[in-house]
């Protein structure tokens, strides 16, 4: 029989996901390593949430099921342990990107668009998402800390320019907690010769609020942060926050209507630039750091920081759209820059991880997970760091705060745990 062709918005509404939530064949694609690159039994998993959740409930083929209940039968919005299937997940692209090798179906969008009807409906986000977006809306932070501490972390050394092309949009885990991760970034910047500027009153990036399905909050402070970017006149915003990297490049445009090209200045990751000075010569690495390294491929920088592209259109037979359009499949993140700037660095050891690039397990913190599940954040960190153990490494390397907060609680074995801007400094110094 054929279907009948719906008009839609490649948008935050769950209805819209309806097709996902009916066509999926639990082939499992989302859940394992892609069969071209499994190396064997152990470490094949890709889906930390099904993987630690045990049941089919907790990866994305379950929750395709659970959906299409909610949405074409009776399936009750306040079941038990439903909040828990849609909260306990970090959002980390990999069944988004395992299911589009095969059936191209927007998992990740209808993920996010059931966390919006959850909040819609007065039951969700979860009390820990809202103690920190109660944070946000108090002090601008996640932690809830005075703004006026926020540009404590800068180096003596280091003078921002009071106007300046490039603007660094530091984040509230490096400007509060991870300040090592800032200090290294303008360092590295300095060393490159290259007058940045930074916001007095840097605000938040609105991350968990839009991950959590808080999306009416999570607009407005998008809306208000793209207004004093405009302001600033930067045209290059740069982070070294991977979660800050995508929330603006990726999720402001979801939110805003429109496609990354569409911002109005550039948005690029630390490791994208230093990658371009290291090898054209503006950036030199002089010192040894002596250490074999894995590199862990955050979420945010690697499958979820494709270009965002606004679509509208008709979905017809075997899901044929009209107009045709672009898909993200994760596989052309920022990969290589940072593989790159390792193994330029005078003595550094760098070995790849069984799982890497888009098929790298998450460290399982983002998406509002390590906040109101710290225990299933803390055993995917320490997943992942077995997998750096197993190949050898002294150290794992990440390009992301909450990735490096999160490793360094779960690391119990001697595992050093550093952000690739360390290690640049580290070389630059």
């Amino acid at each position: 029989m054929a279907e009948v062709a719906n008009k839609f918005t490649l948008g935050h509404n769950l209805d819209d996901y309806k097709y996902e939530a009916r066509h999926c064949t639990s082939c499992a694609g989302c859940k394992w390593v892609d069969m071209n690159y499994i190396s064997g039994m152990d470490f094949s998993w890709k889906c930390a949430s099904w993987h630690q959740g045990a049941f089919d409930a907790y990866g994305a083929a379950g929750k395709c099921k659970i959906i299409w209940d909610l949405l074409a039968r009776d399936l009750d919005w306040a079941a038990p342990k439903l909040l828990d299937v849609a909260y306990m997940c970090s959002l980390c692209g990999g069944c988004d990107s395992g299911c589009k090798r095969n059936l191209d179906l927007e998992i990740l969008m209808m993920l996010i668009s059931l966390r919006a009807r959850l909040v819609e409906k007065g039951l969700g986000p979860m009390p820990q998402h809202k103690a920190v977006t109660s944070n946000i809306e108090q002090s601008r932070n996640i932690y809830g800390i005075d703004q006026k501490k926020r540009l404590a972390w800068m180096p003596k050394d280091v003078s921002p320019a009071k106007q300046a092309e490039t603007l660094y949009w530091v984040g509230c885990r490096s400007s509060f907690v991870d300040t090592e991760i800032a200090q290294a970034t303008a360092r590295i910047l300095k060393a490159a010769n290259k007058e940045f500027m930074v916001l007095k009153d840097e605000p938040c990036c609105g991350n968990l609020v839009y991950t959590t399905g808080q999306l009416d909050k999570a607009r407005e402070i998008a809306q208000k942060n793209m207004e004093l970017i405009i302001q600033s006149g930067a045209k290059t915003v740069v982070f070294s926050c991977a979660e800050c990297y995508r929330m603006i490049k990726v999720d402001y445009p979801k939110l805003l209507n429109k496609s990354t090209a569409e911002l109005g200045f550039d948005v690029k990751h630390i490791t994208e630039l230093a990658d371009n000075w290291i090898k054209d010569g503006t950036l030199t690495l002089k010192n040894k750091v002596a250490m074999k390294v894995a590199y862990h491929d955050s979420c945010s920088l690697g499958r979820l920081s494709e270009p965002w592209y606004k679509w509208e259109g008709e979905r017809g037979d075997w899901g044929i759209l009209n107009p045709p359009r672009n898909f993200r499949r994760g596989m052309n993140g920022v990969y290589e820059p940072p593989r790159d700037i390792l193994k330029a660095i005078p003595g550094l050891n760098f070995v790849e991880m069984l799982r890497p690039r888009d098929q790298a397990y998450s460290c399982g913190a983002g998406g509002g997970a390590r906040e109101a599940f710290p225990k299933f954040a803390l055993d995917s960190a320490t997943e992942r760091l077995r997998e750096a153990k197993h190949i050898g490494a002294e150290a794992i390397v990440a390009a992301c705060p909450l990735c490096k907060e999160n490793f360094k609680d779960a690391s119990k074995d001697g595992l050093k745990v550093y952000d690739i801007t360390e290690l640049i400094a580290m070389a630059v110094k």
